[in-house]
């Protein structure tokens, strides 16, 4: 029985996975690639901040995802079949890591979050939304 997010170790091992998993892909890979490079030192700790605060409710995160979505969409466009893959892997990563509640809710926050980034960045497009 795999156990539940319960910590920023928890945390960590899921983003790690994840991103293992996201940088190989051939739908989604060369996005985190041209916009990351080969260091991810500075990204991976923003991830884990942000999945912590999202998950387990730790202050601390302070960025901006859906600004910051929009701007990489400015330079790679990014569309649905993009959000999808990664909402596939994200799920795919939760569930090969762990299972409960907290883990039911990455997997619903995660496909929250894969939808409102989609739906902010046409809007975005369109001039309907200013981040």
């Amino acid at each position: 029985m795999r156990k539940d997010i319960a910590g920023r170790d928890d945390v960590e091992l899921l983003v790690n996975s994840f991103y293992e998993v996201v940088r190989a892909d051939g739908t989604v890979g060369y996005i985190f690639h041209d916009i990351i490079g080969e260091d991810w030192s500075h990204h991976l700790p923003i991830m884990y901040q942000f999945w912590e605060s999202v998950l387990l409710q730790k202050p601390g995160y302070t960025g901006n995802p859906v600004k910051k979505h929009i701007d990489i969409d400015k330079k790679i466009p990014l569309n649905k079949e993009h959000f999808n893959r990664w909402l596939e892997i994200w799920n795919a990563t939760v569930d090969r890591l762990f299972e409960g509640p907290i883990a039911d809710d990455a997997k619903n926050r995660g496909m929250l979050m894969a939808n409102m980034l989609d739906m902010k960045i046409v809007m975005a497009r369109d001039a309907k939304f200013i981040s």
